[in-house]
Parts: structure tokens; sequence; C-alpha cells
């Protein structure tokens, strides 16, 4: 049946759905776009500012290669940054995406691709109205979600040598059933390992940044647990997932360096998250979240094209079609490198997985007109991208097709016998095969692979690609030190000394700043002349020396593309709300005013040293790159 005849049942049937239970008076289970948009006016009305989601791909992070979690692109504001809102309360709803549990995705929970709805405070209020609002949203039918409160548990940290027991925490949960007369044990204790953010593993602990003790909610998901449990009742109820995670309110009053906590931070603020889909399977009475109406118009589709019955491709599918649809609409293009690599990875994952279900070859691309039908109204940028999104991934799927007839022809090559680790590990880094996909191929010889020795190929290439990482700095900056802020807002007046000695042609290309040196790209078709880099070194040195001040706005990003005075760079990249740094000397001369989400100083005074270009050089056709350094 043809996928737009299936769209149209769907909707039909859910508008006959609704009207029949308005009729007759039944309340219809929230939808996810709902609980968001309920999520959001809910602190709004608290004087929360709500921010937009920030990319997919970190801005000035070089350490991660995505946001994997609400607080991620929050770090500098948590760690005493004022926000630009000039509000320290805020909310948003903020795209992560999460491969280290590829392989669960379609069981109940996991997913490369989610939403996490979160509320902060920056110095401002903390645990008690943290847990009061948490429990409010949570329970209340007007402006929240009306879970019933008895079916709620809560953990908090157990205390250590780094931090006392919260009894604090424990009290003002206390406080809160009691006044829904809701009785019974529901209060846990537990220890670094479940309630610290991130989680501790003392083996692996590395984390550096803010971190704290946090309080987690859990809902009952069979309704049997309503009068309490044991510690040991309440543990097992967890590992059954009779009970999920729904809520977590991080108290950060902590900093780390390499997983050890240095000293306070210069405020206590609150970081809570709440996974989307897991908080809507919850409301609408699934206990997974691929039954949700989050997934349900891109599984529609994905039916309309197989008779195959597997629950699990299908969901792998839906998921990696979904995470494909966000990342592309982000910037991200499939490729051997960084992001581009994951994307490709979970294209051709969902390749193997539709071959799986039989369906036609080439089909992917059409169930990302599911996947924008349900976030478009929310992500608009869904929409402006769609017909970009359908082209990326048609493009891929053709290219993995034509990498996999060569990979078979490579494959029928192989020696008799089991396949080797280093045979598979081959397979999948040249020719793309999934291992799952090598381990049937093996298995039709009636052969196997050697998953072990493959696990250890596969970690010694990640541990490369680890130093790789590390050695080469994805852009933005190395880290979030004074000297590094210092090196980030002498860039932005090198580059408007560039544009004023060589013309608004020129923007930025890229940029790698650390402790030592910056060094930046930007469009120019031909050598930029010693003279000329003088001119821009005098240029960036007035201005440290006058003293200007560097002023931050919010702006709708629409307005600031607009405006003739704000330079700017991968527009595309940035979300609806932009901030906007200007410079601006004491006698009202602007020297800067440009398009950034980074650490500036507050004043150019603050810059130490004289800054001085120390090469220029070609980096590639049409783009140029300078290094220069403060000289103290």
């Amino acid at each position: 049946m043809p996928y737009i005849i299936v769209w149209v049942k769907y909707r039909l049937n859910i508008e006959i759905c609704s009207l029949q239970k308005r009729r007759f008076g039944i309340v219809l289970a929230m939808s996810g776009n709902e609980i968001r948009r309920r999520f959001l006016a809910f602190f709004e009305k608290r004087a929360h500012t709500i921010i937009p989601s920030a990319p997919l791909v970190p801005e000035n992070d070089p350490t991660v290669l995505f946001n994997t979690a609400g607080m991620q692109p929050l770090v500098p504001y948590l760690m005493g940054r004022p926000h630009p809102t000039g509000n320290p309360r805020l909310a948003d709803s903020q795209k992560c995406v999460r491969t280290t549990d590829i392989d669960e995705v379609g069981d109940k929970t996991h997913l490369t691709f989610f939403e996490m709805l979160g509320n902060w405070s920056l110095g401002d209020y903390f645990k008690r109205e943290a847990i009061e609002w948490s429990f409010e949203f949570l329970t209340s039918k007007e402006e929240g979600l009306g879970l019933d409160p008895r079916r709620l548990y809560v953990t908090v940290f157990a205390g250590d040598e780094n931090a006392p027991r919260d009894d604090e925490s424990a009290e003002i949960w206390k406080e809160c059933f009691d006044k829904h007369g809701v009785t019974g044990e529901r209060i846990y204790f537990l220890g670094a390992h479940a309630n610290w953010w991130p989680a501790v593993k003392k083996d692996t602990d590395s984390w550096t940044g803010p971190t704290g003790p946090c309080t987690e909610m859990f809902y009952d998901l069979t309704g049997t647990l309503t009068e309490g449990m044991t510690l040991d009742e309440y543990t097992t109820a967890d590992d059954r997932q009779d009970i999920v995670e729904i809520w977590n309110d991080v108290f950060m009053a902590y900093e780390k360096r390499d997983g050890v906590i240095v000293g306070n931070l210069a405020s206590k603020n609150v970081d809570t998250g709440s996974g989307l889909e897991r908080v809507t399977a919850v409301v609408q009475g699934k206990d997974n979240v691929f039954e949700t109406d989050l997934f349900a118009a891109i599984l529609e589709s994905i039916d309309a094209k197989t008779t195959t019955p597997n629950a699990h491709a299908r969901r792998v599918i839906a998921d990696h079609v979904r995470s494909a649809t966000f990342l592309i609409s982000d910037g991200v293009t499939p490729s051997n490198t960084d992001q581009g690599y994951i994307l490709r990875r979970i294209i051709r994952r969902a390749v193997r997985y539709a071959d799986v279900l039989g369906i036609p070859a080439g089909s992917l691309h059409t169930f990302v007109d599911a996947v924008v039908s349900i976030f478009g109204e929310h992500y608009k940028n869904l929409i402006e991208k769609k017909a970009f999104i359908i082209e990326t991934i048609l493009r891929e799927e053709e290219q993995f097709r034509k990498t996999l007839d060569k990979g078979l022809k490579h494959f029928e090559k192989l020696p008799e016998g089991n396949i080797s680790g280093h045979e598979a590990y081959m397979l999948f880094t040249t020719y793309g095969f999934p291992i799952e996909f090598t381990q049937e191929l093996a298995a039709a010889r009636g052969v196997t692979v050697d998953m072990e020795a493959f696990a250890e190929e596969m970690k010694k290439h990640q541990e490369l690609s680890r130093q790789g990482s590390e050695q080469k700095f994805k852009g933005g900056l190395a880290d979030d030190s004074d000297i590094v802020v210092q090196y980030h807002t002498s860039t932005h007046l090198m580059l408007a000394g560039l544009r004023k000695e060589l013309g608004r042609d020129i923007h930025q290309a890229g940029s790698n700043i650390t402790a030592e040196r910056l060094r930046f790209d930007f469009t120019h078709p031909e050598k930029v002349e010693r003279e000329v880099l003088d001119k821009v070194e005098k240029f960036v040195n007035d201005v440290i020396a006058v003293g200007a001040v560097v002023s931050i706005e919010t702006l709708d990003k629409e307005v600031a593309h607009k405006d003739a005075t704000i330079e700017g760079s991968f527009w595309d990249k940035y979300p609806e709300k932009v901030t906007v740094y200007t410079v601006t000397g004491p006698d009202g001369t602007v020297y800067s005013r440009e398009l950034c989400g980074g650490p500036h100083v507050e004043n150019t005074a603050d810059i130490k040293g004289t800054f001085k270009i120390t090469k220029e050089e070609s980096s590639s056709a049409g783009v140029r790159r300078v290094k220069a350094v403060l000289v103290i």
C-alpha cells in the first residue's frame, strides 16, 4: 500500500478515535509533543526562560562528537559563567545522540536519538524547589502529567567520602508524599554508582566538570507495587523493569578534574533531566518507548513496505532513521571520520535491518516523511532540510549497496573455515559490513566468527581514533581556561581586522584554539601579504589597548541573519535563538559584532600580551590559514 494512503488512514483513525473519546467523556492520553509543550509551559510559568535545543554537534567542545546529555551545552554556565539570557532559571528540550549502547537498541528503552527535558537553576533555587516542582509536574492533572503519586518511588544519595548522606532531599520528598496522603516505604538511599552525576565507576571515572549528588524518580509500570517496598524488593523490581526512571534532579555543588573532586563550584546549581520518550511511554500506558505516538507513524511507514514479522528489526530501523534525520538536519553528512562516521554506521545498520524485513532496496529515505510529520512542528529545520535529508539517506544507501557487492565478492574469496577476528574487522572497516552480517554469512557456510579477536581489533581501532581525536581538536576550543578564552576573543578581533583590510567576503572557515596559540581558517582566494597581516595585528592590539567592552545579546536567528552588521558563519548549525557578541570601545566604536556561542573576556583589557600573527598559509582551495600567539 503506498505510504501516503497508509499515513492518511493513520491520521483519520487518530482523529476518529479522538472524536469518539471526547464524545463519551474519555480523556485521550497526552501525545509526546503535548508532554514537551506542557513541560516548557510549566517552567516558563515559574520564571524560567525557554531556550532552544543546541545542535547535536557541540560548539567549542572538542572532547565529544555529540551532545549526549541535556546539561552538556550548559556546562560553562554551570561552572559559573553568566548565561546570555541574563536569567539564572532556564528550561529546554535538548536533542541528544548516544551510540555507546547501539547494540541494545530495539529493547524497551534504548535509543540512539532522544530528547532530554530539562530545567536549570544557575545559582538560584536548589533542592526544595527542584524536588517540589518535579513532583508537582509529574502528578498535577491541571498543569502536569497527572501521574499517580502512589506509583512513584525515589532514590537519594547515601553519602560517601566526598559528600554526606542527602537527608535534606529525603525529607523534602517525604513532605511531598505526605501532602498527597501517600504512605509506604518509597525513598531509598543508594551510592554514587546510582545517585551521583555522572555515575561514579571508580575504575573508569575521568569526568572533568560540574558534579554532584542526585535524586531519581521511578514509576511503577505494573500498578501492583503501591504499598511500598524494601530496598531489596525495589532493586528486584528495577532489575525486572517493573519500574522505570522518568526524572533525575542533579544538585551540582562540586567540581571534578580527571575524576577527582577539587572543590566547590562558585554557586550551587540544579540540573534536571527527564527523557521525553520514557515519560511518554509511562503517560500513554506503554511498557516500551516504541509503542508511543513518537514512533507510531514511522513504524506504520515501515510496516507498509514489509510483510515479514520482526519486531526488533522494525524498531532498529525506526530509531536509526529518526537519528539520521536529526543528525543530517544539524549539518552532519556521512563520512569515514568523526560525526560523519557515526551517521554512516547508523544508516548502514538501518539498511541491514531493512534487508532483514525484505524492504525493497532504496526505500530507507521514504521513512523520513514520517519523522518530519511527528517532529517538524517543534523542530522547524526538519521541514526546511527535508529534501536534503532524503537525498543524503538515499545516496548513502545506494553507495553502501555498491560497497556490499564488493564485500560479498571479498567474503567469497576468504579461505574455508572459521572467520578470523582480523578478517571480520577488515570486512567492517573496508566494506562497512555490520558484524551481524558477517556472522550470518559465516553461519550460512557452517562456520563461526572469532568474536573475541574481532572485539580486540575494534578496541585497538577505537583507541587509535581516540588518540587521534586528542591530537586534533575538532574545531573550537581546547578547554575553558582563561588563556583559551583570551585567545578566543582575539580570534574574533582578528577576523574583524581581516574583513577591514581584505573586504566583507572574508568569513570564518574553521578554528582551533589551545592555550598555546590560535589557528584560524578563512575564505580568501590568495596569499595575504605580510604588510596586510601587520595591519591586522595593529588593529587587534589597538582594540586590546583601549579596553573595549564585550557585551552579549540573544536574538532570533532570522533577525540576526538579516542584520548586515553581524558577521556569522555556519548559520545552519545554530538554533532559532542565537548569541551575538559585540566589542565596543569607550567612545562607542564597534570593533566586532559576531555570532558566537563560546566564552569571551568581559573587556579586551583582560587579554594579556601582544597579539602576533606567526604564519599565513594555504589550508585548501579558496581557504587561507593563519596562526597567531599572545606574546607576554
